[in-house]
């Protein structure tokens, strides 16, 4: 598996290790309900996307195993920063599972910053900001795209109108959130081979146009 390949510590690890119990035609493998926030600089340029993404019951337990150092029932942010940072440092190689267009001009990111995890209710939440190596004007359109390429994890976002935030924009932008079509059932016996190499986590991604008057 190609997410697999690529990571060796940190988020992907632990996926691959969920992968070993599964069903080896499953596809998505972790679910991930996204929360964005695009941040932009005083002078109207593009700055970063903070990133808020909540994982499922089952991934969410299998990740926290061992991390309730004092016993006491909770998974406190303190008892969660190593992950938290294993996990925002391996997304590197993954480009984040993010991308930004400004203008049709694909974007490059710096290092993540302001990371960590929370648990609540059973879910495990990771929470970054992801800053654009330079701030960028978008003077007529901004694309944001979260999708893993394998389909291996499928970010969707999540419900509600608070899904897509913005920070400082110019006034009057308007948000347009398109989510895909539900991938076909009769997709579940491919392998994972396939779904690597057709990019389908492209043509499940939910998309995000952002446009400024």
């Amino acid at each position: 598996m190609r997410v697999i390949r690529l990571l060796r510590f940190g988020l992907m690890a632990l996926l691959a290790l969920c992968a070993a119990t599964l069903p080896a035609s499953a596809h998505p493998h972790v679910w991930v309900s996204v929360k964005v926030e695009v941040v932009w600089t005083p002078d109207g340029k593009v700055a970063a996307v903070k990133h808020r993404w909540q994982f499922d019951d089952a991934y969410s337990s299998y990740a926290v195993q061992g991390l309730d150092a004092n016993r006491d029932g909770v998974y406190s942010r303190e008892e969660l920063a190593d992950l938290a940072k294993v996990n925002t440092e391996s997304l590197a190689d993954t480009e984040f599972f993010t991308v930004v267009k400004a203008d049709g001009k694909r974007q490059a990111f710096g290092a993540p910053t302001d990371y960590w995890l929370d648990h609540a209710d059973g879910k495990l939440t990771l929470n970054y900001t992801l800053p654009l190596r330079e701030p960028v004007a978008a003077k007529r359109t901004l694309i944001l795209d979260v999708y893993d390429p394998t389909f291996f994890v499928d970010f969707s976002y999540a419900d509600g109108d608070d899904a897509v935030k913005l920070a400082g924009g110019p006034a009057g932008c308007a948000v347009q959130l398109s989510r895909p079509k539900k991938p076909d059932p009769k997709g579940q016996g491919l392998s994972e081979d396939y779904f690597a190499n057709a990019n389908m986590g492209f043509q499940f991604a939910s998309k995000v146009i952002i446009a400024c008057p």
